[in-house]
């Protein structure tokens, strides 16, 4: 099923930016914007992981490297990778001091799962739990089941190049080239509109479902680890520092992070990748009292 929801995610992205590509250069523009989306789809796939990781500054860890400082982080990742009967991805930590983590990867076999130094050194400082961390790791797994680091992906790719798109329909409607089909029917208040209205329609997805993600790995997370109010506790706690402390990373990753990196406030907080932390501790609250574990 969720290979399914990628698949159509693909397509429908794809579809929207060849039509947006046919209304703006007739065959000739969606034949261009299909080639543009085949290129990045495949581009997303393949490399995602890659990409993500670079963009974080994050490096792969492993047993028994950098004098065994992260042997215990490989250790717990595993026992809940098995508790979750899943593939054990790559472990790797991003120098950021931002208290975060974030999953990234095209398939549970191919994932990873990174935790930033911040989140480390609060653990060493008991400022966080090892079961709080332990929650954070298993909502970074609830993603890798469901796929969601490659959909949140795709959105988000999809979203800026329709954002690029909508900054060439401007230029294009000033000095009246695009529109109708093959050239005919050129109207420039028609590619205005198209131009101020395809990057909200475009953010308005990448939010629904990236939102929609968080709570979904969220629930899963309670299940895999066992501990709901363990997670909350987290969230309230990366929050409250993320706040504070923005991290320096591109907008186009910040919605892998189990809490938003990015500073915002006012109408920001509208087009937020991420629900606010309240709403995902009272779901966390509420599946603790279902399930009576804490």
């Amino acid at each position: 099923m969720e290979k399914v929801k990628v698949v159509g995610l693909m397509t429908l992205l794809s579809l929207m930016l060849v039509g947006i590509g046919g209304y703006v250069g007739g065959s000739g523009g969606a034949m261009l914007f299909f080639i543009i989306s085949l290129v990045m789809n495949v581009g997303m796939y393949w490399f995602s992981d890659r990409i993500v990781l670079k963009q974080y500054r994050a490096h792969i860890v492993r047993p028994g490297e950098e004098g065994g400082r992260f042997d215990s982080l490989y250790a717990m990742v595993d026992r809940l990778r098995q508790n979750a009967g899943m593939p054990m991805p790559v472990v790797a930590i991003s120098g950021n001091p931002q208290p975060n983590a974030f999953a990234t990867g095209r398939n549970p076999q191919h994932a990873v799962v990174c935790v930033t130094r911040g989140m480390w050194d609060l653990v060493a400082r008991g400022y966080m739990t090892v079961d709080e961390l332990e929650a954070v790791i298993a909502h970074e797994l609830g993603h890798i089941r469901h796929y969601h680091m490659l959909v949140g992906t795709i959105a988000a790719s999809a979203a800026g190049a329709v954002m690029m798109i909508a900054n060439m329909l401007k230029w294009g409607a000033l000095f009246g080239f695009g529109g109708g089909r093959d050239g005919e029917n050129n109207n420039p208040l028609a590619l205005i509109g198209l131009a101020v209205l395809a990057p909200v329609a475009a953010m308005m997805v990448q939010m629904m479902i990236s939102r929609r993600n968080e709570f979904e790995a969220d629930a899963e997370a309670a299940r895999i680890s066992g501990k709901p109010m363990a997670l909350a506790s987290a969230l309230k706690k990366i929050d409250s520092i993320a706040q504070r402390h923005p991290m320096e990373v591109s907008a186009a990753a910040a919605h892998l992070a189990i809490i938003n990196p990015l500073s915002g406030g006012g109408m920001m907080k509208l087009f937020s990748t991420h629900p606010p932390t309240a709403e995902r501790v009272a779901k966390l609250q509420q599946i603790a009292g279902e399930t009576g574990v804490a």
